[in-house]
């Protein structure tokens, strides 16, 4: 109901009394009225007045709580002839307005569209990744066929990852993640669960359970979308996926400070994986400090640990195998080099040690990690093999930002674009150089005379230096040069080595929100 049609309505009652005004003005004159004319009156009288109700009724239809509802107009309907008037009966009180619902804000930060509710208890946040790889690989021709699909490394593209997602809060203290994965190692994925968990927070603690990455090192802790290169360093890859990593099944406690972190996790297979006849039982832990944080200087100290408890069961009889193996750090090709092949395992376990150091707008981080094995029902003269590894890396933005230290991670995230990207303001967004050296043993007394006491797994070493372009806090390219060297004798015990060096380049177009 609008307003010129509310006031049109109010004007046509206060005409009609004033005919009714007029007409007991002239009830007051000589002429006695006829009691024919007396009954015309009433009856016009009466008309009026259930038009006039009927207006009324229209006002009171036509508005609700204030918004406007489609109706018949009352002008489409007759009008009984005016002829004389009485008072207008007095307006219904309009119904009371219903109580609106709680109101929500709908926003986008960094990207990312959220819902919450105006009290913040409730929240939910698309999650999208993109990472396009595409690399060359420079080989040399004529190596031999025990190397394998490693011959000819493919050079090509592929999404490494293409990530879509809903995380968020509910019930204020409840945190959750849904994330859905089509990318893929070598050729894009068909799509799989990569995350699915709730968490409850009780600073300072925080309980997950579900699918996730449990908490199981510095460069495991870092997203790759924010990361110095494309794929971590290879032992801290190989690392986190011996009990951890994406998709893992676990249940996590971790508790964190101002200046420390600890955390626990319980952990079985991994969503999407092939049926076993017992899951894997294990469990990772971390500690990270900080001790000193201040505007110029970080120190980053921690320490992490994995314990398989017992290998998955793979056969009716009980084989318990564990491979250890890793791909070089690029994944447009999924071939896998280095690998210590299956061995049969009573349990296994890795410790680890983390060091980073930032001034400002350089970073040095660097891990180093130590891995025993021990057998199930070892032949007489066959020890329990040992591995390891270790890298150095660093980064120097040269736009003067610093990387991120995320408080909930205790790990390094990409630098606060001080200058996004916008050339009609002379702004380039923030340019980082990065370097990193990295050494993945899988060796375990290679040339022993028994054979059963041999694992020749290979020994790769890289050298990696890259460019990365952050136009605004979605988007990152990076340009990235990597030296591979693997040294690997024949594990089958033949002459025939399986080494090999060569060189990659890879371009990666990525946005995350």
């Amino acid at each position: 109901m609008t307003i010129n049609r509310l006031a049109s309505r109010m004007a046509l009652i206060a005409c009609v009394s004033t005919l009714a005004m007029a007409g007991g003005a002239q009830a007051q004159t000589p002429a006695p009225p006829q009691p024919g004319d007396q009954q015309a009156r009433i009856e016009a009288l009466e008309a009026q007045l259930k038009f006039l109700q009927q207006q009324i009724n229209d006002l009171k239809a036509t508005t609700v709580a204030g918004a406007p509802v489609a109706t018949a107009p009352a002008a489409a309907r007759p009008a009984p002839p005016v002829q004389v008037a009485t008072a207008a009966p007095a307006l219904a009180p309009a119904p009371k307005a219903a109580s609106p619902l709680p109101a929500a804000t709908v926003s986008i930060a960094a990207g990312r569209p959220t819902i919450a509710s105006t009290d913040g208890a409730f929240t939910a946040s698309l999650h999208g990744v993109m990472q396009l790889d595409t690399a060359h690989y420079f080989q040399d021709k004529g190596l031999p066929a025990v190397i394998g699909n490693g011959r000819d490394l493919n050079s090509g593209s592929n999404f490494r990852r293409a990530r879509l997602g809903l995380d968020g809060r509910f019930f204020r203290n409840f945190d959750y993640s849904i994330l859905l994965d089509f990318g893929g190692n070598g050729t894009d994925g068909p799509g799989m669960l990569q995350e699915l968990f709730v968490q409850y927070n009780y600073a300072p603690f925080r309980v997950r359970a579900g699918a996730f990455a449990p908490n199981v090192g510095l460069s495991d802790a870092a997203s790759q979308n924010s990361a110095l290169f494309p794929e971590r360093a290879a032992i801290a890859e190989m690392v986190r996926g011996l009990a951890s990593a994406d998709r893992r099944y676990g249940l996590q406690v971790q508790a964190s400070g101002e200046n420390w972190l600890l955390s626990a996790a319980a952990t079985g297979g991994k969503s999407g994986d092939a049926q076993t006849f017992d899951e894997q039982q294990a469990y990772v832990g971390r500690a990270a400090f900080a001790p000193v944080k201040n505007k110029d200087w970080l120190l980053h100290l921690g320490v992490n640990g994995g314990y398989i408890a017992t290998p998955a069961q793979t056969a009716v009889g009980g084989a318990y195998a564990l491979t250890l193996a890793e791909r070089p750090e690029l994944r447009v090709d999924g071939t896998t080099l280095v690998s210590t092949g299956a061995l049969d395992a009573k349990n296994l376990r890795h410790l680890g040690a983390e060091l980073a150091v930032q001034h400002k707008s350089l970073l040095i981080q660097s891990e180093v990690f130590d891995i025993a094995l021990e057998r199930r029902n070892a032949a007489a003269g066959v020890s329990d093999p040992k591995f390891g590894g270790w890298y150095v890396e660093g980064g120097l933005v040269l736009t003067g930002e610093s990387r991120r230290y995320n408080a909930a991670t205790f790990a390094f995230d990409a630098p606060s674009i001080a200058h996004p990207f916008d050339p009609k303001a002379g702004q380039w967004g923030a340019w980082e150089l990065a370097a990193r050296y990295s050494v993945l043993d899988l060796n375990h007394h290679e040339l022993a005379a028994l054979a059963a006491d041999r694992v020749r797994g290979g020994e790769q070493t890289i050298w990696s230096a890259g460019v990365n372009w952050f136009p605004n806090s979605v988007t990152k390219v990076s340009l990235d040069y990597l030296d591979v060297d693997i040294d690997r004798l024949d594990p089958a015990g033949g002459v025939v080595p399986l080494s090999q060096g060569y060189q990659a380049v890879n371009l990666r177009s990525q946005f995350a929100f």
